[in-house]
């Protein structure tokens, strides 16, 4: 079952970066309040990237490979999966 890495751009211009399983139903758990605690109260939030990872292992290698990212590097990501 594929694992995805998302970032989602939080309404004071954060990043957060996270896994799922299931991408809008994690989605919809931050903005009903009930996701990480760094996104209770930073609304609106917008998922600005994802990617697809083959299990939850290799998707928490690579969260851990983009929040050692640079602020600039992530944008760099999110513009260039935005583009393809």
């Amino acid at each position: 079952m594929p694992w995805y890495v998302y970032i989602l751009r939080c309404g004071d211009n954060t990043l957060y970066t996270g896994i799922t399983d299931d991408v809008p139903r994690r989605l919809a758990a931050h903005r009903a309040g009930k996701g990480a605690k760094y996104t209770r109260g930073r609304g609106p939030l917008e998922l600005v990237y994802t990617e697809q990872l083959p299990d939850k292992s290799a998707a928490l290698r690579r969260e851990i490979e983009i929040k050692r990212l640079r602020r600039a590097e992530k944008e760099r990501l999110i513009k260039s999966r935005n583009a393809t």
